[in-house]
This record gives C-alpha cells, sequence and structure tokens, in this order.
C-alpha cells in the first residue's frame, strides 16, 4: 500500500477498534445498572438500549475492526499469516464477532422481555441476570489482550513466515 492510502487504513482500524471498546464498555455499564437497580423503568431502559447499543454499533464496529485488520495485514509487510501475535488477533477478532453475532439474539430476547413488561416491574425479575455483566466483562478482557498484542507485537514467525522469510532473503543473495 502507499503510504497515504497504509495510514487511512491504519486510521481505520484503530477507530473501529477502539470504538469497539468503548462501546462495550457503554454496554457493560448499562448492564451493571440494569442488574444493580431497583428501579423499574431504569431496568426496562438499560436492556432496551443495550439491544440498540450491540446492533447499531458494537456489532458494525466489530465487523469493522475485522475488515481493516485484514485489510491492514495483507496490505503490508506484516502479512497476516507471517506473525503468530498478527493471527492470534486475527482467531480473536473471529471469535468474538462470532460470539456477537450469537448473542444478539439472547440480547434481543432480554430487550423483548423488558418491552412486554408492564410498570410494576413484577416480571423483571428475569432480567436480574448477570450474564449480560459477565459477557461484557469477558468481551472487554479480549478486546485488552487483542490491544497488549497489537501494542507490544510479540515476536515469532510462524513457520509460514520463516519460509517466507528464508525465500526473501535468498532473492537476495546473488
Amino acid at each position: 500500500m502507499r503510504p497515504g492510502v497504509r495510514k487511512l487504513a491504519l486510521t481505520a482500524h484503530v477507530m473501529s477498534s477502539v470504538g469497539w471498546t468503548g462501546a462495550v464498555a457503554a454496554y457493560l455499564a448499562l448492564a451493571v445498572a440494569a442488574l444493580a437497580s431497583r428501579d423499574a423503568q431504569l431496568v426496562r431502559g438499560a436492556y432496551l438500549a443495550m439491544e440498540v447499543t450491540a446492533w447499531a454499533v458494537i456489532v458494525p464496529l466489530s465487523l469493522g475492526s475485522l475488515l481493516t485488520g485484514v485489510v491492514q495485514a495483507l496490505g503490508t509487510t506484516w502479512g497476516l499469516f507471517r506473525h503468530y501475535w498478527i493471527l492470534f488477533k486475527l482467531v480473536l477478532n473471529l471469535l468474538a464477532s462470532s460470539l456477537l453475532l450469537l448473542y444478539t439474539q439472547t440480547i434481543g430476547y432480554f430487550a423483548d422481555v423488558a418491552a412486554a413488561a408492564t410498570s410494576s416491574g413484577a416480571e423483571l425479575g428475569e432480567l436480574k441476570n448477570p450474564t449480560h455483566v459477565l459477557h461484557a466483562g469477558g468481551a472487554l478482557l479480549l478486546l485488552l489482550v487483542a490491544t497488549v498484542l497489537a501494542v507490544y507485537k510479540p515476536r515469532g514467525l510462524t513457520p509460514y513466515g520463516r519460509r517466507r522469510r528464508h525465500h526473501q532473503r535468498a532473492a537476495l543473495v546473488p
């Protein structure tokens, strides 16, 4: 990639990844508020906001992070399969995005329960479930691991990366 295109792709990747992390943090705050509150309206509102946050913000940013990460890897000398840290980030992103897409069904179910509940709040007992806090906390941990990998870039070439390096060096020797 030309330097300008590379910087644009890198910016898009960083923004989508940081945005994803921030959106998950916001989701976690809503989940904690819903779990801790005794106010039925707050609990209902939190679950409705969690569904919107998941579909309108978290899912697009996770897919954007995946797409821009692959573009970055393929368009630079790092490569997609040359370094273990990139391969681990790819696997983490694929795993997180897949689990997120599956988990949105659960989020939708709880949002439907919250929307159907009457103002008395008697039906909201089902919503007092720590699963959303646990999933969001796990997602933040996974995103933190991916960030650490991106910043520290631990050494280690994959077998494919070692072969590529060997072939490149052999091509330079007259």
